[in-house]
């Protein structure tokens, strides 16, 4: 089947498009840099501008599929142009997809859309389901309306898939960089109580999420989280263990993280144990279904 792919250069792009590429789907992918055209060997790109409204509309031709990852980081600075920014990257994008295909008068089968567990509020407590409802503050609230405006696909395609994804686990990039420095360099420790709850997936598995995706036969929303999710205190000390690096300082209060990152201190602090079970009875099969198993393989195998 030939693919349309967004935000095909970030973490999860760029281990997506080989990986579909290997089942013999050919990709096309939307890029806002024109440097980027080249990016993968034996798939075409496309220029588009969600800011502006552009696209080139020969993106869709002869696409069957839609996988839409693109969105802003969420981990830059939450000053007030930062949220228009993170917002509007995944509303306004969706949007011109939308119109887009419209404009084609052409059908999808699937659509494959990214989402975030942030969707839920933060609690020590619980595990969360896909039918739980979301939160109230900022990443609740992006999340939602990001989902809500996928909807607007419906009319022109089969079925929507919308992956609810946790903190992924890759040495490219992503969150597991920035947590592995400190623990290195022998000063890790967990942040506020290190209660909160991390629910992670290895890249890998992520990939094979978004394959397996592709098959099924109607629209759903899953959590794309791997079966077991840790507390920080855990996820720190399990890093640890893995690199051969004590850790052995006291958490982090809660209120420097705080007094250093105002409202996105909610990254670190906020939390959310989430379940996998939606998925896994569809047949999916987590081939990481620890910490401490995907993080071994991660450091084992080359960056």
């Amino acid at each position: 089947m030939k693919i349309l792919i967004t935000g095909a250069t970030g973490l999860i792009g760029s281990e997506l498009v080989p990986a579909l590429q290997s089942f013999g789907h050919q990709i096309h992918y939307l890029t806002t840099s024109p440097t980027k055209k080249k990016y993968f060997t034996d798939a075409q790109s496309f220029l588009w501008n969600p800011q502006k409204n552009e696209i080139d509309s020969r993106c869709w031709e002869g696409v069957s599929v839609l996988i839409h990852l693109a969105g802003a980081s969420i981990s830059i600075p939450w000053t007030t142009a930062n949220r228009i920014k993170i917002r509007q990257s995944r509303i306004q994008s969706t949007q011109l997809l939308v119109q887009s295909l419209k404009a084609t008068k052409q059908t999808l089968d699937t659509v494959v859309a990214a989402s975030g567990i942030g969707l839920y509020p933060s609690s020590l407590d619980g595990l969360y389901k896909e039918s739980d409802a979301a939160g109230s503050d900022f990443l609740s609230s992006v999340v939602k309306d990001w989902e809500d405006v996928v909807n607007d696909f419906a009319s022109y395609t089969s079925k929507i898939i919308k992956l609810r994804t946790g903190l992924v686990l890759s040495r490219k990039g992503g969150v597991l960089p920035v947590l592995s420095l400190p623990v290195q360099m022998g000063l890790g420790a967990a942040f506020g109580s290190g209660k909160q709850g991390q629910s992670w997936v290895h890249i890998s598995d992520l990939i094979q999420l978004y394959i397996f995706a592709l098959e099924l036969d109607e629209s759903n929303v899953f959590n794309a989280v791997a079966p077991q999710p840790v507390t920080q205190n855990e996820l720190i000390k399990i890093l640890g263990l893995v690199i051969k690096r004590p850790v052995f300082l006291p958490n982090i209060p809660a209120f420097l993280i705080r007094l250093f990152l105002g409202d996105r201190s909610a990254l670190v602090l906020g939390s959310q144990f989430v379940s996998a079970a939606k998925i896994q009875e569809k047949g999916f099969l987590f081939r990481y279904t620890t910490l401490e198993m995907a993080l071994r393989q991660l450091y084992s195998a080359e960056k």
